[in-house]
C-alpha cells in the first residue's frame, strides 16, 4: 500500500502495481503496437513501390516513430492512462498526487520507455521497477507518474453511513440528473473516510461538497442540517432511487432502504449505524429522550423539535 497526502491533506491509498503486472501490459501494449506497424508498413510498401530507397527509408523511420512512439503517448494521454494492456491487466498511470496525466506526463514517459524498453529489450526498465519501493521505472521517476492497480476487490469498499433518521426521504423531490459521476464519487469516497481525516478538514471538504452538490440540485443545504449528513441523505436518495429502477418499488418504494432484521435502514443487519465525527454534527444537537407511557395508559409525548425548528439527530459530539 503507497499512501500518498494531496494538497487538501487527504490520504489517499494506491495500490502500486508490480512488475509482473506491468511486464505483462508492456507485452500486450507492444503486441498492439507491432500489429499496428506491421500493417500500416505493408500498405505503405505497395503504396510507395514506384519511390526511390531514401524516400522510403525516410518514410519507414517516420512511421517508426509515429506508431512505436507517438501511438502509445496518444493512447495514454487519450484515455488518461489507460492503456489497451494496462485495462486488460487492471492497471492505471496516474501522478503522484493521484490525478489523471496528461499530455506532458505521457510525453516523458514515452520518450524514455524507447530508451529503457525498446532499446535495451525492457532491461533497464525492469531493474528500475524492482529497485523502487513503488515499482516506478524510469519513466514514471521523471514524469511524476505511478502505474497502480485501478481493481479493488469488492471486501475491502468502505462503508458509507447512513444518514440521520429525520433526513431520511426529505430530498426524494430533488432532481439529481444533473450531477455527474465524478461528484457522487467524490461525496462517496468522503463519507467512506470521514472519520480518518482531521475534525477541521473533514468540515470544510463536506462544506464544499454539499455547496456543488446544491449548486447541482438548485436545491440549498437546509438551515441547521451539517453538510455531511446532507450528503450522506443525498446520496441515500440517489441509492433508493437506482434501487428502484433495478428491482421495482417493492424494495424501495418507501422512499428509504429496507432495513434487515436486527439493523437500521440502509445498513448491514445488525450493523450500528456509526456516530458522524465532531466536525460533522452540529455541536448544539443533543440526544431526546422520549418519556414512557405510565401506569394509567397516558399516550407518550411526541419527539420535540430540536433547535431551528427541526427534530432533534439524536447525535452527540464526543466531549
Amino acid at each position: 500500500m503507497s499512501e500518498l497526502v494531496t494538497g487538501e491533506a487527504v490520504a489517499l491509498e494506491l495500490r502500486p502495481a508490480r512488475l509482473p503486472s506491468r511486464a505483462l501490459a508492456v507485452l500486450l501494449d507492444l503486441a498492439a503496437a507491432v500489429a499496428v506497424y506491421v500493417a500500416v508498413t505493408i500498405a505503405l510498401v505497395a503504396a510507395t513501390a514506384s519511390l526511390d530507397e531514401a524516400a522510403q527509408t525516410a518514410i519507414s523511420i517516420a512511421l517508426f516513430v509515429l506508431v512505436l512512439v507517438g501511438g502509445p503517448i496518444l493512447v495514454e494521454t487519450l484515455s488518461h492512462g489507460r492503456s489497451l494492456g494496462k485495462m486488460a491487466c487492471g492497471l492505471r498511470v496516474v501522478r503522484d498526487d493521484g490525478g489523471p496525466i496528461r499530455f506532458r506526463h505521457a510525453l516523458v514517459r514515452g520518450l524514455i520507455a524507447v530508451i529503457e524498453i525498446l532499446m535495451t529489450f525492457g532491461v533497464v526498465a525492469c531493474i528500475a521497477s524492482l529497485v523502487s519501493a513503488r515499482g516506478r521505472r524510469l519513466g514514471d521517476v521523471f514524469a511524476g507518474t505511478l502505474v497502480v492497480r485501478e481493481r479493488v476487490p469488492a471486501g475491502q469498499a468502505g462503508f458509507v453511513p447512513p444518514p440521520p433518521p429525520w433526513l431520511s426521504g426529505r430530498f426524494s423531490t430533488l432532481d439529481l440528473s444533473p450531477v455527474p459521476d465524478a461528484l457522487w464519487l467524490a461525496v462517496r469516497q468522503y463519507l467512506t473516510r470521514m472519520g480518518q481525516l482531521d475534525p477541521r478538514v473533514a468540515w470544510s471538504m463536506a462544506g464544499r461538497l454539499a455547496a456543488d452538490l446544491a449548486d447541482r440540485t438548485g436545491a440549498p443545504v437546509p438551515p441547521g442540517v451539517p453538510p455531511a449528513a446532507y450528503l450522506a441523505a443525498v446520496l441515500q436518495e440517489r441509492q433508493v432511487r437506482e434501487a428502484r429502477r433495478a428491482f421495482g418499488h417493492a424494495q424501495a418504494g418507501s422512499g428509504g432502504p429496507v432495513a434487515g432484521a436486527g439493523g437500521t435502514a440502509g445498513s448491514p443487519v445488525g450493523h450500528v449505524p456509526p456516530v458522524y465525527p465532531a466536525a460533522a454534527v452540529a455541536p448544539d444537537v443533543r440526544p431526546v429522550v422520549h418519556p414512557v407511557a405510565g401506569a394509567g395508559g397516558e399516550q407518550a409525548s411526541p419527539p420535540q423539535d430540536g433547535p431551528g425548528g427541526r427534530p432533534s439527530t439524536g447525535f452527540a459530539p464526543p466531549a
